[in-house]
């Protein structure tokens, strides 16, 4: 079953004005934090999430699984913590309340404590999440943009997709999901100080970062955004260069 986002909510998703902080950016690049630049995802073909954390019985879904659930298709706007924003992008996947209901709680059997959840992708970077936010309608497991499968670039084989969090809340090449009672088992990816990772990371309210005031966050991430770009556009140039090369 295929769920479309009428075109009045289209109009309205892309007509919004943007968030506090942000500005508009003509293209949606590959973007990231700097050590994450040169790694790339393993597998972009087939999908394999482990399930588990504080769980009864860990799991491994598939794409076929996945398939089994209604598939959506919605128009969002992407806001990067450090103030770009992307308007109108066209997602297609399934809801993750739609698959917390159908696997995750029928069958790992998480307890009521475990109310942190954290996303693991192939190209080692993780970030974590509140159960009670992903729970909202807009957020998805995404594997099309634009009506494409996803690439290399945003996310192959499967992205968490969250438009009302910023940008590296939204973890790419998705391997593993874990449900955890507390943050005994999870920290911001080394050497990134864990103040960078906010434990909500609403756009909003601007939850950028902990302890940091705005006036200091804001004009820190201006000042670094285009040599990130520069550093993951290169990088993801070198990296697909190679699979030419190797017939991959």
């Amino acid at each position: 079953m295929l769920l479309r986002t009428s075109l009045e909510d289209k109009t309205l998703t892309t007509s919004n004005p943007l968030p506090p902080g942000q500005k508009e950016y003509p293209s949606f690049d590959r973007f990231g934090l700097g050590r994450f630049a040169s790694r790339f995802p393993y597998d972009t073909d087939n999908v394999n999430l482990a399930i588990g954390g504080d769980a009864n019985q860990p799991l491994t879904i598939t794409a076929g699984e996945l398939d089994s659930l209604p598939r959506v298709e919605q128009v969002s706007d992407f806001h990067c913590v450090t103030t770009w924003s992307v308007r109108g992008l066209q997602w297609s996947g399934f809801r993750f309340s739609d698959f917390y209901r159908q696997f995750v709680a029928p069958i790992t059997k998480p307890s009521a404590e475990c109310q942190l959840v954290v996303f693991r992708g192939q190209d080692t970077y993780s970030c974590s999440m509140y159960l009670e936010d992903l729970m909202n309608d807009d957020v998805l497991l995404a594997d099309r943009l634009n009506d494409e499968k996803l690439d290399i670039a945003h996310g192959a084989p499967l992205r968490l997709v969250v438009p009302a969090h910023y940008g590296y809340k939204n973890v790419k090449h998705i391997h593993a999901i874990e449900f955890w009672e507390s943050d005994r088992n999870y920290r911001f990816p080394y050497p990134y100080p864990d103040l960078m990772n906010h434990p909500r990371g609403r756009v909003a309210l601007e939850e950028r970062a902990r302890i940091l005031p705005l006036w200091v966050i804001r004009p820190l991430y201006k000042l670094l955004m285009p040599f990130a770009r520069r550093k993951h556009n290169k990088h993801l140039r070198q990296h697909l260069n190679q699979r030419r090369q190797s017939g991959t």
